[in-house]
C-alpha cells in the first residue's frame, strides 16, 4: 500500500518512474511508492513532464497544482498536488492498490 501524507491542502506521495516503456500507466507498487510506466525517455526533463501530465489526466487537475517536490533527476520521486485530498487520490487509482 502506498505511503500519501496530507497536509494543508495538499498531498504528497513517491512514485518509482519507469522511462521508455509501450505505454504510460500505473503498474503497481514498489514499497511505498506507485510504479508509473512513461513512454518519455529520461531526457531533458521530459519524464518529469509526463510524469506531471499522466497525473493531471487521471485526477482532472490542472498540470499547475502538480509539483515534483524531490527527484527531478532520479527515478524515484516525490510528487505534491494541491487541492486534492488522500481519499480523493486513492478512489482515482486502479483498484488493486
Amino acid at each position: 500500500m502506498i505511503s500519501i501524507q496530507e497536509i494543508a491542502g495538499c498531498i504528497s506521495f513517491q512514485v518509482k518512474v519507469h522511462p521508455r516503456t509501450r505505454k504510460n500507466g500505473i503498474t503497481g507498487t514498489l514499497g511505498e511508492a506507485l510504479k508509473l510506466s512513461l513512454t518519455a525517455p529520461p531526457v531533458e526533463g521530459q519524464a518529469n513532464e509526463a510524469c506531471i501530465e499522466f497525473f493531471a489526466r487521471l485526477l482532472k487537475v490542472p498540470r499547475s497544482s502538480i509539483t515534483i517536490a524531490s527527484g527531478r533527476s532520479s527515478r524515484l520521486k516525490v510528487i505534491r498536488i494541491t487541492g486534492i485530498t488522500a481519499a480523493e487520490f486513492r478512489a482515482q487509482l486502479p483498484p488493486n492498490l
